[in-house]
């Protein structure tokens, strides 16, 4: 199953581990189980004689398979093929079952031993979702540390029974004791928030409060950055080498890189993946004295002095100068339909959720580099797809486009105006309606999904008022990043600088965390003392 290079890179990891594990399979004959089973098998051969493999009918999902100590309950489980990127999920869970201790601060192994039990999740996944090994993992770390809990992963594409019966139209998507809990993207962090919310709500409010009082208490900060991107990391390695006290509050690290699936040209790397990039950029940043504050959003700026962040945690945060790098989310069509039926078969990735419409009809809103390679990569999947573009010829590059003509199941629609998002009774994607700009004639397409990619929008809102914005939200920035507020400025996706681009975005966050040093200088030089009149 495996390739000699992956068997070797297996068997080094598996050297690691301190105890025996045991694969604990559940198969019938489809070849899926055969596959599965050829991988097992390698899994073993490359254990050093710690790791077995049992295979027994035990009622599971099949093919499936378990990573237990011996003579223990099975709590963590994926039913399918782990390969693509939930490979690194194997191989983090027979490291951690094995004595490897996973990589968390003792506050959060704190918070996982105090959640209560009883809690069975599952998480329907897609094998080229690169948000969903983040869940997946979290959710195995908390059955590690917690007998309580077990955690199943699911490959949608494999069980598409169940997706149809459930209404998984995305992936990630999490259940607890057989409901509905969380969709999207989440971090061990937010997945605890969430789960301490809804089950442990004394001790969450109670965390938070004392959390909100410490966040409140740090000192004065040179620097405070906001956002985790590709701007935000460069402007605080770049700071934090001036030698001055640097803060970065984020909700999340990696900001867009994180639901970015291929990354090409960033120079001197030619390609990598979103989340092995975020990764990178985190990494970069903790080998500086930088205070990392994650998983928290930042609700209102107040120009100062000193400056004052104030959190959606009511944590209020002080710095001499503030760097913006609140990057972009991806645009809504804001017509009716698509709030109501996101997740339900309005989606923004197709990466993640397009295996969920293998053989079904899906359309593409957006003709420009990103909705083209979304139709690309559907093509290969569903049963046809429909790309709309509302001016009159795609915007994407010409090798993109002769790529799109070229598939037998893509039909090209330009000027194309979105008008609604249609659902059944069931509230799931059934059409979508749209105004041929040319003709004047409205029409409706039946299908089952529809993936938006128009471009994105600033997460400016909360600035509004405070520093100056284009029209477009933009933060506006001068040639040093500043903006029209002495000491505030600003780096990235978020800002008027065009060409929204990783490697510029980071020589933004760089260029702004020089200027922001710069104007500390100024601001402590001692002032010049006049020279006395010299002797007539």
């Amino acid at each position: 199953m495996l390739d000699a290079a992956l068997k070797t890179q297996l068997s080094q990891y598996l050297q690691r581990l301190t105890r025996d594990i045991e694969l604990v399979a559940t198969l019938d004959d489809r070849e899926a189980s055969q596959q599965l089973r050829s991988l097992l098998e390698d899994v073993v051969a490359a254990g050093h004689g710690r790791v077995s493999l049992r295979i027994q009918d035990d009622g599971e999902r099949s093919p499936s398979y378990a990573v237990v100590e011996p003579g223990q309950p099975a709590r963590q489980r994926f039913a399918g093929l782990p390969m693509g990127h939930e490979f690194t999920t194997l191989v983090l869970s027979l490291l951690q079952v094995g004595g490897v201790a996973p990589k968390i601060t003792e506050a959060q192994a704190e918070r996982i031993r105090a959640l209560p039990a009883g809690l069975s999740f599952e998480t329907y996944i897609g094998l080229s979702c690169h948000n969903c090994p983040d869940v997946v993992q979290a959710l195995n770390v908390m059955s590690l540390l917690n007998p309580g809990i077990q955690s199943t992963a699911v490959d949608g594409a494999l069980f598409q029974d169940e997706v149809q019966q459930r209404d998984v139209m995305a992936v990630p998507c999490v259940f607890v004791n057989g409901q509905r809990f969380a969709s999207g993207r989440m971090d061990l962090d937010e997945l605890l928030s969430k789960i301490e919310s809804q089950f442990a709500t004394e001790a969450a409010a109670a965390r938070a409060a004392a959390e909100a009082a410490k966040l409140s208490a740090l000192p004065v900060f040179d620097v405070l950055i906001v956002g985790a991107g590709p701007a935000g990391a460069a402007a605080a390695v770049y700071a934090a080498r001036k030698g001055i006290r640097v803060g970065l509050v984020a909700d999340r690290f990696g900001g867009q890189t994180l639901d970015t699936l291929g990354i090409d040209n960033f120079v001197s790397v030619q390609h990598t993946e979103g989340p092995h990039f975020a990764r990178a950029l985190e990494n970069h940043v903790r080998d500086y004295p930088v205070e990392i504050l994650n998983g928290q959003r930042v609700a209102k700026l107040l120009p100062g002095t000193p400056h004052e962040l104030t959190l959606e945690s009511d944590a209020v945060l002080r710095a001499r100068s503030v760097i913006l790098a609140t990057g972009a989310r991806w645009r809504e069509l804001g017509v009716p339909g698509e709030r109501e039926m996101r997740n339900q078969g309005v989606a923004y990735c197709p990466h993640c959720d397009g295996p969920l419409f293998k053989g079904q009809r899906v359309a593409v809103v957006g003709g420009g580099n990103s909705g083209v390679e979304a139709a690309i990569d559907l093509a290969g999947i569903v049963k046809e797809v429909t790309l709309l573009e509302f001016a009159g010829q795609l915007k994407a590059d010409e090798v993109l486009v002769r790529k799109l003509r070229s598939l037998p199941n893509v039909k090209v629609q330009t000027h194309a105006q979105t008008q609604e998002v249609t659902g059944n009774v069931a509230g799931k994607v059934n059409g979508l309606r749209w105004l041929n700009r040319e003709t004047g004639a409205s029409e409706t397409i039946p299908l089952e999904g529809v993936f938006v990619q128009i471009g994105l929008v600033p997460n400016t809102e909360w600035l509004k008022g405070v520093v100056q914005l284009s029209r477009y939200g933009e933060i506006e920035v001068d040639a040093k990043g500043a903006t029209n507020v002495p000491g505030v400025f600003a780096a990235g996706d978020c800002t008027t600088v065009p060409f929204k681009q990783i490697v510029i975005a980071a020589g933004d966050g760089a260029k702004a965390a020089l200027g922001a040093f710069d104007a500390l200088m100024r601001e402590t030089a001692p002032a010049v003392q006049p020279q006395p009149a010299a002797a007539a």
